[in-house]
């Protein structure tokens, strides 16, 4: 019995390296492509200016998949496990309300619509990190997410991305072991 499991195993890794070969090979990476950024600067223009109350800093933002842009184009960092655990995806509209102590207190504001694919979970050893791929294309994921879900390579991902939108950056909701 253990040397099926062993089997299986192996076939299972010998797949999933046809299918990153088959992906390299039809011209395409394991690294996302560039998505287009003019929707989240289309956004910015309509985001309010920051806001000072008296003991806090309010700013809205567009998330671009790892931060929060403000309408100045600064970036604010966004701790990686509420990007997870919110499942935040590049176009969300975000508020940062920055305290007198100097917190940082993200709020998703203005999700956007999202759509559920499935895919592998495939280890880029090139970049030591890991993207999702479904249908030839390739998403790059939040690490704290793979961990959280204690995700392997060769694993069936529930993940979702903008409705409608090419990204390059998509939000783990689910990993099934394989």
């Amino acid at each position: 019995m253990k040397n099926i499991d062993e089997l299986k195993q192996i076939l299972d890794n010998i797949e999933i390296q046809i299918q990153k070969c088959k992906l390299i090979l039809e011209g395409g990476s394991l690294t996302p492509a560039k998505s287009s950024r003019a929707d989240l600067t289309d956004k910015l223009i309509d985001l309010n200016e920051p806001v000072a109350r008296e003991n806090e800093k309010v700013i809205e933002g567009v998330f671009d998949g790892q931060k929060m842009i403000g309408p100045d184009g600064r970036q604010y960092s966004i701790p990686a496990n509420y990007i997870s655990k919110s499942k935040l995806v590049e176009g969300d509209i975000l508020k940062l309300t920055i305290d007198e102590n100097g917190n940082f207190i993200y709020k998703q504001i203005g999700p956007v619509d999202r759509e559920r694919l499935v895919g592998k979970l495939i280890k880029d050893e090139a970049a030591d990190e890991f993207v999702v791929m479904s249908d030839n294309k390739t998403y790059k994921v939040i690490m704290a997410s793979v961990t959280y879900f204690k995700g392997d390579e060769g694993d069936e991902v529930v993940f979702l991305v903008p409705k409608g939108s090419d990204s390059q950056w998509a939000a783990i909701e689910n990993i099934i072991k394989k």
